[in-house]
């Protein structure tokens, strides 16, 4: 409910501090009182639009600050948890409007857009009046008050649910079809480099090997001339060795013979042989060594070739094209697997599409007898209201192809005013007056389901009298029984009703300095004035004052 407002510097309040109580309060008072002001300050604090115009003459600014108390289950609770706003037993909401045209807006002291405070205002507290263009009157809150009507909070949680399943894995199927339509896309390259690189089969390390023997190869082909001509100066046919064989073995002869000056010379052959023979070993080792083989060479050179030209078409080095090898054979095993993957994705999703849309035939089900069932308990409330031959219709319209969290259903209200004219939507064909009636009688059959806990109503008795005020005046009674009803009226037969009259009037302060917007509760005697003043006009007869008195003890 709303426990109090406070209002400073706005228009023609100064000052005003208002403790509301439950039930039905009504708000009476002269045109051009300040009424209207009330609200539009009230719907300040609610998030509405600012304008700079509401600031009091002669002021940096104005403020309007409202206090709500909510029960914990309440949604508005739940939204402020989400927007990290402190959830205290007492919500309040505050708005500041300054001069230069700039709002501030607050929850719980908490600084705020006016977006978020106009949408946890509107859950809290609904002002209707005839030209409202908010509330029930918006075709996007019929379906869910029908819904509230027919009590199908279940179902539609459950079209909900199976919706955001369904959302969730078509969101998953359009992003394998991307990495699919990718890889089919690049699957002839990937074959082509997979059988090009698994044909040649490169391996790390394999470059810097062949490329040690290629310059061992190259090295033994430079030298293999110089190894011929060592071999023909040592083997060859004027190789040193068999002369001096001969040469040592003469000499040898004399030294037997007793010429021992020859035997230095001996020693050093002997000694020139063996060198020669270890030149020879050394000679053959080399060759062993160095084997060229111009073969082996063009075979090297051609596969070291064949690595580096791989690694440049990929641009990559010779030691990383296994990893590119595993890379595309893997893009192509992903390619199997994930059409495997999509497939799967695509039962899941026909799955969840049925599930949707069993959820949704449930739900529009109940939609339809829901429907029914409000048409025929608004009616029952036109006849009292002057409205007798109208008619209250919900137009419920299906589209089983329609995917969206609420279902299939798109539920408008509609009214018919007087046989043999076209019923259509409440804004387009009912009058001022008829729409607050008609406002009145939906609010009535919804108070205990969905409604919001405060509701305000302002002037929705203009054009009418007698009988039908009073008709209105029951149902607000009515209404408070499950909300808290606050409504600013005109006729007697309205304000009778009520639990709390409070009174709206101008006050001069200061002897001429100023007007201002001043509010009176009015307890019995001055209550009766003022009701005799709605039935008199300017001047409250006696007769009027008895009329008052009785109207008020009649609805007690």
């Amino acid at each position: 409910m709303l426990n109090a407002l406070s209002v400073r510097n706005i228009v023609l309040i100064d000052q005003l501090d208002l403790a509301l109580d439950t039930g039905m309060t009504v708000l009476t008072g002269e045109t051009g009182a300040g009424k209207s002001i009330l609200l539009d300050a009230l719907t300040l604090a609610l998030g509405g639009r600012g304008d700079a115009s509401l600031v009091r003459h002669g002021q940096e600014s104005g403020q309007v600050v409202a206090m709500v108390q909510l029960p914990s289950s309440h949604p508005a609770r739940a939204l402020l948890r989400d927007n990290a706003i402190a959830d205290d037993e007492e919500v309040i909401l505050r708005r500041v409007q300054f001069a230069d045209g700039r709002t501030r807006a607050f929850i719980n002291d908490q600084p705020v857009s006016a977006s978020l405070l106009q949408k946890i205002g509107s859950q809290i507290i609904e002002i209707h009046g005839q030209h409202d263009d908010r509330a029930l009157v918006d075709v996007a809150t019929h379906r869910a008050a029908l819904d509230a009507f027919g009590e199908l909070a279940v179902p539609a949680a459950a079209v909900r649910e199976a919706w955001a399943d369904l959302a969730e894995v078509q969101q998953a199927v359009k992003e394998q079809q991307a990495k699919v339509a990718e890889a089919v896309a690049a699957e002839d390259y990937a074959r082509h480099t997979v059988e090009e690189l698994g044909k040649l089969k490169p391996s790390v390390g394999e470059e810097a090997e062949l490329a040690e023997r290629r310059q061992q190869l190259q090295q033994a082909e430079k030298s293999a001339a110089d190894l011929i001509e060592i071999d023909e100066l040592l083997n060859g046919p004027n190789a040193p060795s068999p002369a001096l064989s001969g040469l040592m073995r003469r000499l040898l002869r004399k030294v037997d013979g007793g010429a021992e000056l020859f035997q230095p010379i001996v020693d050093a052959l002997d000694t020139t042989l063996v060198t020669l023979d270890r030149a020879g070993e050394a000679l053959t080792d080399l060759q062993r060594q160095m084997a060229y083989d111009p073969a082996e060479l063009e075979s090297v050179e051609e596969r070291l070739f064949a690595l580096r030209a791989a690694a440049r078409k990929h641009q990559t080095t010779p030691d990383d094209l296994p990893a590119v090898l595993e890379k595309y054979q893997g893009d192509l095993d992903t390619l199997q697997s994930g059409e495997s993957r999509l497939r799967a994705l695509e039962a899941e999703q026909a799955q969840a599409r049925a599930r949707y849309r069993e959820a949704s035939e449930t739900l529009s089900a109940g939609r339809a007898k829901a429907a029914k069932a409000l048409s025929k308990a608004v009616e029952a409330e036109l006849p009292d209201l002057k409205l007798a031959a109208a008619k209250f219709i919900v137009d419920h319209q299906i589209d089983t192809d329609r995917v969206a969290s609420t279902g299939f259903d798109q539920i408008a209200f509609h009214v018919q005013t007087n046989p043999g004219t076209a019923a259509g939507p409440l804004l387009k064909v009912a009058s001022g007056g008829e729409l607050s009636r008609f406002l009145l009688a939906l609010k009535v059959v919804l108070a205990d389901r969905g409604s919001a806990p405060v509701l305000i109503f302002d002037e929705i008795d203009t054009g009418v009298g007698g009988a039908v005020a009073d008709a209105i005046g029951r149902r607000l009674a009515r209404l408070a029984k499950n909300v808290q009803v606050l409504t600013v009226t005109h006729a007697p037969q309205v304000a009778a009703r009520a639990n709390r009259h409070l009174l709206i009037e101008k006050q001069m302060v200061e002897e001429g300095a100023f007007m201002r917007t001043h509010v009176r509760p009015l307890e019995t005697d001055a209550r009766q004035e003022e009701v005799a003043r709605m039935l008199a006009g300017a001047e409250i007869t006696s007769e009027a004052r008895a009329a008052a008195k009785k109207l008020l003890g009649a609805v007690k």
